[in-house]
């Protein structure tokens, strides 16, 4: 018997009409379970309901024991990376796009009533930890879920940067940057480069180059208990981003070190979800032409 969900976060995408009444919809869901349910405090805002008790996202780790989502990938993404560290699975509903990550339909939300009758199951993913080095330092770490990817900045130029594979030189190239990925980003924006698409589960890590110079030089995949090295070589423009929602400046001889982060993330999906399943309806394979 799975344990119960007492205590329940809620966190939503709230820009337009829409949303709002979806995160609505959710929270009397909720309410009518007689949960202790505390709103993400922007989130809260835009719910336009009375006695809610509301937190900042840097703060509501401890107080719940369940997050749901409401939004895109990019908002569980978000979400995912402030509470990996106190180890809250998550259930995604989908408001955005694809919705890899987000797989409960707005269109059925009476699914997340299933979920938490115990009708479930979980699947653990791990994110990425990057540190930037610079002259010897650290100067930033921050966690990736989808990747972590060395960039070139403003002007359309090629950025110069070594690779290192567990302190093994792997390769000195001219692109406009390179890719980290675990699995689950293998479907982003690695996927619009040419990487491989990973299954989620895999223990790997997969670096794809973004349009290097060199049309020999290809994706490698490696264990995901590997150190990967990139050290901008060349003192141009060029910047890190973390799963595309945030973005550091780098200056040349920056170390770039990413590997496994300790902390897995927990994804909550309705009984029975198959991934290919899921791959066929967004990518639509299979489909006539």
């Amino acid at each position: 018997m799975k344990a119960p969900f007492r205590r329940v976060g809620l966190f939503g995408k709230y820009g337009d009409h829409g949303g709002r009444e979806l995160l609505q919809r959710v929270y009397a869901l909720l309410e009518a379970r007689a949960l202790c349910i505390t709103v993400e405090e922007e989130t809260a805002l835009a719910l336009n309901l009375k006695n809610v008790a509301s937190c900042p996202l840097e703060r509501i780790g401890p107080e719940i024991d369940l997050a749901i989502v409401l939004g895109g990938d990019g908002t569980l993404l978000g979400v995912a990376r402030a509470l990996a560290a106190h180890r809250i699975p998550l259930i995604g509903i989908n408001a955005g796009r694809l919705g890899f990550l987000a797989d409960v339909s707005t269109d059925n939300i009476g699914m997340v009533d299933h979920i938490l009758d115990g009708h479930y199951q979980t699947e653990e993913r791990f994110l990425l930890t990057a540190d930037i080095v610079r002259h010897g330092k650290t100067v930033l770490t921050r966690l990736g879920f989808n990747d972590v990817v060395v960039n070139k900045g403003e002007l359309a130029r090629l950025i110069e940067f070594e690779t290192y594979i567990d302190g093994q030189f792997v390769s000195g190239l001219r692109a406009d940057g390179v890719i980290v990925a675990t699995p689950t980003g293998s479907t982003a924006y690695a996927m619009s480069a040419g990487g491989p698409i990973l299954d989620p589960t895999l223990a790997a890590i997969v670096l794809v180059p973004i349009c290097p110079q060199s049309l020999s030089n290809r994706p490698i995949v490696v264990h995901n208990d590997a150190r990967v090295e990139i050290i901008l070589a060349s003192d141009q423009s060029a910047h890190v981003t973390f799963d595309g929602q945030s973005n550091f400046g780098l200056q040349n001889g920056d170390r770039v070190q990413v590997r496994r982060a300790d902390l897995p993330v927990t994804l909550i999906h309705p009984e029975g979800r198959n991934y290919y399943e899921v791959l066929r309806q967004k990518l639509h394979w299979g489909r006539r032409v």
